[in-house]
């Protein structure tokens, strides 16, 4: 007979205690523990059993081996995967309910179908429905198995059974272990459902594809290992009201991290965006004061966007700072900057700042542009439409160079702007056709320039 423990198991991070308390002591979360029952496996020995083989490999000879990538029929989704899905990995898709995470799958299923067998397993619809969704979308002739089981064992089994090359779990939340007594969704099931798929992945070289629901903080729900078991982690990002659907890369063994692809949600499901950056630029019938054209880069991508910055006449004591898509405290930096060494008088200005499109500017790359915005919002003198900026700034003054500069001019040029304010050193030898690029070293001298 199994012997059945109590345990305590903290619903955040995932740390077990042998009897309840009210704050984990591992993250300090206060009433995240709940009781779950652990079962020790007939015949467990307390000493690890010693192999008697050598299970090593020469990583020259492994080197040599070349795994061709699956394609899943959509660029954009191969971009944030690194190139396609790699056999063995399992890779976990996290995002708001109703974003697109199960659609997105669906599509990529039937396009897999030409690799080899994709198997679809769903905890949360029935085949029906799922049947529906694909009609709805065109794919009620794609030959796709389709499964309705929420055990993990059963799943495995029906997947080794049918040969699938593809495994997609939908979704991770709603299966459970035979081998836990505890209800779906619970932390020990979690990881031993996340576990015993991996365990499958590596053994059989099958690709599996997990669907993760997200809490009120956009993280997956669950503990923070789950995240730590899998190859790769992607986000379905998106603004209320928008049709527009980002998804990155969190985390990935097999590619860049950060890397970013962008769809659009259309009645016959998600369509890439070929042009992303067109879509976070606003298309303006006379220039417009406050609003500054960077370069953003995300993994491998140059994005354009654009940098709007408001100041207007504080009514109150102390003058207001806001940031959407900018981290406050370098808003904040960047306008004391801007008043020691350029006399831009904003003490008494509230500023308000904003990226356009919901993208969120994280890298330093954008603060010439910021700097150049909220004087042109102060002074109400437009910048040039087809003038594009990039470039950190120091506490000094000074302007420094960022990376991958010559890659941020091609993408502007090739969006069609004329003229480039960047850093010296940031420079090319050969700028791109029809572009004039200005560097600049001090801040003083970039806005002359403009």
């Amino acid at each position: 007979m199994r012997k059945s423990k109590e345990v305590f198991i903290c619903q955040n991070c995932g740390a077990s205690s042998p009897k309840w308390q009210g704050q984990c002591a591992d993250c300090g979360q206060w009433n995240t523990l709940m009781a779950e029952l652990a079962r020790a496996g007939p015949g467990a020995s307390r000493t690890p059993r010693v192999s008697r083989t050598d299970g090593s490999a020469s990583l020259a000879a492994e080197a040599q081996i070349e795994a061709p990538r699956l394609a899943t029929g959509s660029a954009e989704l191969d971009r944030v995967l690194g190139g396609g899905l790699v056999p063995g990995s399992v890779t976990l898709l996290g995002g708001d309910p109703g974003i697109g995470k199960s659609t997105l799958m669906l599509q990529a299923a039937a396009a897999l179908q030409t690799g080899g067998p994709a198997l679809y397993a769903t905890g949360e619809e029935s085949v029906q429905q799922v049947a529906l969704r694909a009609r709805r979308l065109g794919l009620e002739s794609a030959p796709l198995r389709l499964i309705a089981e929420t055990c993990v064992e059963q799943i495995v089994a029906a997947a080794a059974a049918s040969g699938a090359r593809v495994l997609i779990v939908d979704s991770i939340q709603t299966m459970y272990s035979q081998r836990i007594e505890s209800a779906p969704g619970a932390v020990s099931q979690l990881r031993e459902c996340t576990a015993e798929l991996v365990r499958f992945a590596k053994a059989s070289g099958t690709a599996v594809l997990l669907v993760g629901h997200v809490t009120k903080d956009g993280q997956i729900a669950g503990p923070r290992v789950l995240e730590h078991m899998v190859d790769t982690v992607l986000y379905f990002e998106s603004d209320t009201g928008s049709r527009f659907r980002v998804l990155r890369s969190v985390k990935n063994r097999f590619g860049a991290a950060n890397e970013l692809g962008v769809f659009a949600m259309a009645e016959q499901g998600l369509r890439e965006v070929k042009n992303p950056s067109a879509i976070f630029l606003s298309k303006h019938a006379d220039p417009v004061s406050g609003s500054v054209i960077t370069v953003m880069r995300e993994g491998t991508r140059c994005l354009l966007i654009e940098v709007q910055v408001l100041a207007d006449a504080s009514l109150g004591a102390v003058a207001r700072r806001v940031a959407v898509g900018i981290d406050g405290n370098r808003l904040t930096m960047l306008l004391a900057v801007a008043h020691r060494h350029a006399g831009l008088e904003l003490h008494g200005q509230d500023v308000f700042a904003n990226v356009v499109g919901g993208v969120r500017l994280a890298e330093t790359a954008g603060d010439l542009a910021i700097v150049l915005a909220a004087r042109s919002s102060l002074r109400d003198a437009p910048v040039p439409p087809s003038l594009v900026a990039f470039g950190e700034l120091g506490l000094a003054g000074e302007i420094r160079p960022v990376p991958f500069g010559e890659e941020r001019l091609r993408e502007a040029a090739k969006q069609g702007f004329k003229s480039a304010l960047v850093p010296e050193a940031n420079v090319p030898k050969r700028p791109p056709e029809g572009m004039t690029v200005h560097g600049v070293t001090r801040l003083g001298q970039a806005l002359d320039a403009v």
